[in-house]
């Protein structure tokens, strides 16, 4: 197995990690998030890899249209999603659904909208 190889299953194996401590925190709301330990007991040193970006993205619908409707499409046109008013949405990192979640207004900020964590995928797959 090549470096980018060997990499890629590190990347895996530390989201399938973060996803089994949102699940935890989802299902104990009264405990405080887990802290990322310095150190852990494989010997790994996590914090370089908690500070790696990830791309997050809150996936409202989709919607499947021939090539001749997307290129008529013009500024002020609608597009029906497959999703209706009040359904959750998917929370996608990297390409893989890892969660769904209501959206919810900012009460810090009511001119902003979030997501309100639901359900944490069991097993994260590409969207």
């Amino acid at each position: 197995m090549g470096d980018g190889n060997l990499a890629m299953v590190d990347g895996e194996e530390q989201l399938n990690r973060a996803i089994e401590e949102l699940r935890d925190v989802l299902d104990d709301d009264s405990a405080p998030p887990p802290m990322a330990p310095e150190m852990p007991a494989d010997g790994h040193n996590t914090s370089l890899i908690m500070n790696i970006p990830v791309d997050v993205q809150i996936v409202l619908g989709t919607a499947e249209m021939p090539v001749a409707e997307l290129m008529a499409l013009r500024k002020g046109s609608t597009v029906a999603l497959n999703r209706r008013i009040g359904e959750t949405v998917d929370v996608v990192v990297n390409g893989r659904k890892i969660a769904k979640g209501e959206i919810t207004v900012l009460e810090s900020d009511p001119s902003r909208f979030g997501i309100k964590l639901t359900e944490i995928a069991t097993t994260a797959k590409p969207a």
